[in-house]
């Protein structure tokens, strides 16, 4: 089946989701970068560092699914905004705090506050692009992200030559709160994200009551397969992203190298987006994920034993297996989820992968109190290799979603 080439329309509503995007990763990965400062003034062990990292996540955790329901009632701009502005306002809060304490409270407000970004522009883009390239705009859409890894971290490590990192978060945080409100005049300028009873057919023939059991999902299995392998996949890049700092330091990297191999790291994070998924065009979706993954696993292992300036060399590769799992994965949910119900099955696909990840820094904490950095990341490379099964159990579910989209 061939799609219509994008609209006018279509790459503005993609522009501004987008756009809300670099800033929210901008936010997430901030806090990777000032994990080791908040460490060194508060005097926390790894344990503690995880559970702070926990905290953020844990609450962009909780709050993926009321996000997806409440859409449903008041639509995507309204809740994804306020969402985007008590981000920022966590992130200024962050300025003032005088504890591990405070630390957790704020980036808990802020992250409950995140929690509204994926699945509601996931789902603004989903149906702006329902007659076009939806994959690729949703590729595109991770794409940004991305960037927005790359830029606020490189910045900020710049930044905090200078600065104290209560400046460095405060200042992010006004920048939040104030792409907020243009991210607001612009969706409405677009008309994206309104009322559901504005953008839905209203036929009860065409989409049936929405309840709150009914999820949805088109092809279960296919859809829980998706989600076991996107929170393994989740799970190993959080706790590889919140330990791969103190890695490096223990190698004699400095904050300002941190925060460049956290740049090389998003780098090739963004190339795996566009990559991977000319890769998927080539391969398709399973072999492509079976690669990354396994490059992935391969990847961290290799950085164990090497020097700091072998390991600078290697991180954009990967990056780039790193994050070219996700963006494969995240473009198929759709395709397990009916239209009307994507707020709801982004949202608890987020739910499921955020969850994991979520988790895994607390516990992969431990670890590393218990046995070091190093043997906790070669514990997390050899979990990555966990979801090649998975991956290739999903084969049998596209095939069937396919076949049926095509009788």
């Amino acid at each position: 089946m061939v799609t219509a080439p994008a609209t006018r329309q279509q790459r503005r509503v993609l522009g501004a989701s987008c756009s809300t995007h670099f800033v929210h990763d901008g936010f997430t990965d901030l806090v990777t970068l000032l994990l080791p400062l908040w460490q060194a003034e508060f005097g926390l062990s790894l344990t503690q560092v995880g559970a702070i990292s926990s905290t953020y996540s844990g609450a962009m955790t909780i709050g993926q699914l009321p996000a997806g329901l409440a859409s449903e009632r008041w639509g995507e701009r309204r809740i994804l905004v306020l969402g985007m502005a008590l981000a920022g306002f966590g992130f200024c809060l962050l300025g003032f705090a005088g504890s591990a304490l405070g630390l957790a409270a704020a980036l808990a407000l802020a992250g409950l506050g995140g929690s509204t970004q994926h699945p509601l522009n996931s789902t603004i883009v989903a149906r702006a692009y329902e007659d076009g390239p939806r994959r690729a705009a949703l590729g595109i859409y991770n794409f940004s992200g991305d960037l927005g890894k790359m830029a606020v971290p490189g910045l900020a490590a710049l930044a905090l030559v200078s600065l104290d990192w209560r400046v460095v978060t405060t200042g992010y945080g006004a920048i939040g709160i104030v792409a907020a409100m243009g991210i607001l005049i612009l969706l409405r300028i677009l008309a994206a994200g309104g009322r559901p009873s504005a953008q839905l057919p209203t036929s009860t023939d065409d989409v049936p009551a929405l309840k709150l059991g009914d999820w949805g999902i088109r092809q279960r299995r296919g859809f829980v397969l998706l989600s076991a392998t996107s929170m393994i996949d989740g799970a190993c890049r959080a706790a590889f992203m919140t330990f791969l700092p103190f890695l490096l330091i223990g190698k004699g990297a400095d904050i300002q190298t941190v925060g460049f191999a956290l740049v090389l790291v998003f780098a090739g994070g963004a190339a795996g987006k566009l990559v991977c998924g000319l890769i998927a065009e080539r391969l398709g979706i399973v072999r492509t994920a079976v690669l990354t993954e396994l490059a992935t696993g391969a990847g961290i292992l290799l950085l164990l034993p090497l020097s700091l300036t072998a390991d600078l060399i290697l991180l954009p590769l990967v990056g780039l297996a790193l994050n070219g799992t996700s963006s494969v994965l995240y473009a198929s949910v759709a395709e397990f989820v009916a239209p009307e119900r994507h707020g709801r099955g982004f949202g608890l696909f987020m739910t499921l992968t955020i969850g994991a990840w979520a988790i895994s820094p607390t516990i992969f904490g431990v670890l590393s109190d218990l046995n070091g950095v190093p043997h906790t990341l070669a514990i997390v490379g050899i979990f990555a290799l966990t979801t090649v099964p998975l991956a290739l159990a999903l084969s049998g579910p596209l095939a069937a979603v396919s076949d049926s989209r095509s009788g």
